[in-house]
């Protein structure tokens, strides 16, 4: 099989010759650690360090191609300006890209909001809607036929990757994660309450821009998975409930299937921190296939989801991170402990989120070993 076959048939419950391996990646401050370890600053494989903890854990299959991309850029257009508003002994207030006025340490510069760098500890101080005048302000940043959104040479490169051998993979905010940019957590989740009109029009607005940009890219190249980003969980629970997802959501998220499998896209995932229980059964409902990362630490059992829900969902992470840094019997018990589910097909095992820089590279390398073995890759 090739990279794409393997990741579909792991994800739609189909029979893979073996189960993509992927751990996982770590941010700038685990690399940071990693490379102080033992793991090189250059020189690696093709396939950078998790090819490399590969083969030191005794793997020899060859590691899989990626291939050329096809970018959908859904974010603001233009950005606000990254810039220091204001310097102060231990910390620096900044205003990021997406309008954001907001407090982080002093190692950091605002360009670390604009991409997942590292993880960044901030304090919010005024989001860039906040009223109404906000709203009508922001709106004209999202247009989707800017030419800008798509590759230069879209019109070529979607048609030759009708072919590929290599996974090709779409991410777009949901309305959720979204608004809350917009809004600020806090602020957002007032408005549900205070002023659901203004809400909804917020959600409709951008289920209209995503799928208007859908359409464009779709017209051109077939992804294998649109996959949504909405952290909209706790531990333990859900930030709204399930009736007000089902609500101002749930809409948005038919909508975008229906477009996408009009098309013939296989795959519709979403992206959760925090416990999501409550959730997949809505997410079901509404025609996801898979969903991640499975946090453990926030309640997640994936052998649990298994039993409840069947086959209605698949899996992507799921391996507590806390494990991973402990190693040793803690680590091969939480291998161990999900091990039937990768048995059972529809799941692709890794870190239930950035590897954190408490992992060690030594348990990094042991970590991939288990899943290596667990996967078919030794």
């Amino acid at each position: 099989m090739n990279p794409r076959e393997r990741t579909l048939a792991s994800l739609l419950f189909g029979k893979p010759d073996r189960v993509p391996l992927q751990v996982g990646g770590g941010r700038e401050s685990t690399r940071n650690r990693w490379h102080a370890e033992g793991l090189p600053e250059a020189g690696l494989p093709p396939g950078g360090y998790p090819e490399y903890a590969y083969r030191l854990a005794g793997g020899t299959l060859p590691w899989p191609a990626g291939g050329p991309g096809f970018a959908v850029d859904h974010r603001m257009m233009p950005a606000f300006e990254e810039k220091v508003l204001e310097v102060r002994a231990d910390s620096q207030v900044v205003q990021d890209w997406k309008g954001n006025i907001c407090e982080i340490g002093l190692e950091f510069s605002p360009v670390y909001l604009r991409n997942a760098i590292d993880f960044v500890t901030r304090r919010w101080i005024r989001c860039p809607v906040e009223s109404r005048e906000d709203w009508q302000e922001m709106k004209w940043r999202y247009d989707a036929a800017d030419p800008r959104r798509l590759p230069e040479d879209a019109e070529v490169r979607g048609p030759r990757l009708a072919g590929r051998e290599h996974y090709l993979a779409w991410s777009f905010h949901g309305p959720f994660w979204q608004l809350r940019e917009w809004c600020g957590f806090e602020g957002l989740c007032m408005m549900f309450l205070d002023d659901p009109a203004f809400v909804r029009e917020m959600v409709e607005f951008w289920s209209d821009f995503i799928d208007a940009l859908l359409r464009r890219a779709l017209a051109l190249v077939v992804p294998d998975e649109v996959h949504l980003s909405e952290d909209m969980a706790f531990k333990g629970y859900s930030m709204i409930s399930p009736a007000m997802t089902r609500e101002f959501l749930v809409p948005c998220y038919r909508r975008w299937h229906d477009t996408i499998r009009a098309v013939g896209v296989p795959v519709y995932a979403m992206d959760s921190d925090g416990f999501i229980g409550e959730l997949i059964p809505i997410w079901i409902e509404c025609g996801f296939d898979a969903c991640d990362p499975v946090e453990v630490a926030a309640g997640n059992d994936i052998a649990a989801f298994r039993r409840e829900f069947g086959r209605g969902m698949a899996y992507r992470g799921g391996v507590d991170k806390r494990a991973m840094a402990k190693g040793g019997d803690a680590l091969r018990a939480e291998i161990e402990r999900i091990a039937p589910v990768v048995a059972e097909g529809g799941y692709i095992p890794g870190c239930d989120h950035g590897v954190p820089a408490d992992v060690s590279w030594t348990n990094y390398v042991e970590t991939t070993r288990l899943l290596a073995r667990a996967t078919g890759w030794l």
